[in-house]
């Protein structure tokens, strides 16, 4: 008899996708519509959707950092990077926005018409990028998420870089994810050049490729090749540094005398932040969380946590956390807090999301077509009115000849000020007298406003006015004081008041006008003015 001898066990294989998950099944006669035809018809109704959306307040009124941008924009090219030194913030935004107003004009609906712009290429952006790094279906739900994203739309109708950053960081997570952890090499270009440009747009660029150094280490632990990791990643983050370091300068001098004084050192209400100001609202963040994470819950397990999917799942969350976290960090020392600069990680949040819900069955589209519903009434996550600067310039505008003098009781609404009033006239703010009225000096700003006494200030620019001539006086509302702690809208809120006693208790002056009759409802900052004329 000869004896048998069992076969030797296979070898391991690695371990595949999940078991099934319930999918909706689409009726026959859907199913056969050609799937091109079908996907570029929903793309198209998702941009129209999306587009309506964006455009529900393109008109309205600038408030103070939009007219600050505005005002830089106005100058010349060669003069933008001058100005911005005094500012804070790198040129790549203001330089465009240069650009769009010499083609298009600078109304409110032209300004914001850049911004909508890069709102809506992060839909294609989207969808490029979820499709080429999880399949088609991840692809479209992340085109979705895009096109119904709260901060996109907020933030395309807003004259600010934050829809170009979100842009960037969508085009930022994908490079690093493709390059990183897929291992297309290729994609790192794509990656450095971003993060390149992100840290041309906004200061947050910098806490974005730290956190994408961080974000590295689950990608380093996973990898077969920690070599090849390490010196590609050192090439890249080198390489985004060498295209930065034209502006380094500024940059340092930017960071050693500009800040955001108006900011509040963050505490521990970050995820309410991201819920409710990245994300659109708790039950946004809720359907899309629940349903992600029926999706993600395998990639957590041993068996999948150091496949290609794991790590890139991995990647994703790294992203976003470490840059909040050195972001938070960082503003305990130097405050840089506010949720309008988490931009450069709703790309890696939304992806995140789509890689989940495209891996959660039934779930997926039931979570995304919840979020979408949650999201459709823009007023509920995007003020209608951003400023009543407007309303006060119609109503002023009429009353001031060329001479009158503008003071600004809050020195940093000096630009939106200046953008609603006729020309001719002549500038200060509570600091002192401003020669350019199109941006805020914030070298040193809180100092230089503590050293400026009221009394000496007022003294000194009403000896510059004639008598016949009007001086009208531009004061911040700032009832609910819980809304004026940092230190420099701490000393703001007193200044005006003590400027406005100071104005009410001067003989010499009359009271022409009062703006505005009506206010138009709630908005981010609010002014009142009074016109005066010297009589004697």
């Amino acid at each position: 008899m000869s004896t048998v001898i069992a076969p030797p066990a296979p070898a391991p294989s690695a371990p595949g996708p999940p078991g099934p998950i319930p999918e909706i099944r689409l009726p026959p006669r859907l199913q056969r519509i050609p799937s091109r035809v079908a996907i570029g018809v929903g793309l198209l109704l998702l941009t129209v959707v999306s587009l309506i959306l964006r455009t529900r307040y393109i008109n309205g009124q600038l408030w103070d950092d939009e007219g600050l941008t505005v005002g830089i924009a106005s100058h010349s090219l060669s003069a933008i990077p001058g100005v911005l030194r005094h500012d804070g913030s790198p040129p790549l935004y203001y330089l465009m926005l240069h650009v769009w107003m010499a083609l298009f004009g600078s109304s409110e609906a032209e300004t914001h018409s850049l911004s909508l712009l890069f709102s809506m290429l992060a839909i294609p952006a989207g969808l490029w990028a979820g499709w080429s790094l999880f399949g088609r279906r991840a692809g479209l739900m992340a085109a979705v998420l895009f096109g119904f994203s709260s901060f996109l739309t907020s933030y395309g109708q807003e004259t600010r870089m934050y829809s170009l950053m979100g842009l960037l960081g969508i085009l930022a997570a994908a490079g690093f994810v493709h390059g990183f952890v897929y291992r297309r090499r290729r994609y790192l270009i794509l990656f450095a050049v971003s993060l390149a440009l992100m840290l041309y747009t906004h200061a947050w660029g910098l806490f974005y490729g730290a956190g994408g150094a961080l974000a590295l280490v689950p990608i380093w632990y996973a990898s077969d090749d920690r070599r090849g990791l390490a010196r590609d990643a050192a090439l890249t983050f080198i390489g985004a540094g060498v295209l930065f370091l034209p502006w380094l300068p500024n940059f340092i001098y930017q960071a050693t005398h500009t800040g955001a004084p108006w900011d509040s050192a963050p505490r521990f209400g970050a995820p309410v932040q991201l819920s409710r100001d990245l994300l659109g609202g708790d039950r946004v963040t809720g359907v899309l969380v629940l349903g992600a994470a029926i999706g993600l819950a395998a990639l957590f397990t041993r068996a999948y946590r150091r496949t290609r999917d794991g790590s890139a799942m991995f990647a994703l969350l790294s992203l976003p956390v470490a840059t909040l976290l050195l972001a938070w960090i960082a503003s305990q020392v130097t405050p840089a807090w506010v949720s309008r600069y988490f931009a450069p990680i709703l790309g890696a949040v939304l992806l995140l999301a789509a890689l989940g819900l495209s891996r959660a069955g039934v779930a997926g589209p039931v979570a995304l077509a919840l979020s979408c519903i949650f999201l459709i009434n823009v007023a509920s996550y995007t003020p209608k009115y951003k400023s009543d600067m407007r309303d006060v310039g119609g109503e002023m505008a009429p009353l001031l000849h060329p001479g009158d003098l503008v003071i600004s009781g809050q020195p940093d609404q000096i630009a939106v000020t200046w953008y609603y009033m006729p020309g001719g006239l002549r500038w200060a703010s509570t600091i002192g007298p401003v020669s350019d009225p199109r941006y805020m000096n914030w070298v040193d700003a809180l100092k230089r406003l503590q050293d400026a006494n009221p009394a000496t200030t007022f003294t000194r620019l009403m000896a510059t006015v004639q008598p016949g001539q009007q001086i009208l006086f531009v004061r911040p509302l700032t009832a609910g004081a819980e809304n004026w702690e940092a230190p420099w809208t701490q000393l703001v809120r007193r200044r005006s008041a003590q400027w406005g006693d100071l104005f009410s208790s001067d003989k010499q002056l009359q009271v022409v006008a009062t703006a505005p009759h009506a206010f138009p409802g709630a908005t981010i900052l609010a002014d009142s003015a009074v016109l005066y004329k010297k009589v004697s």
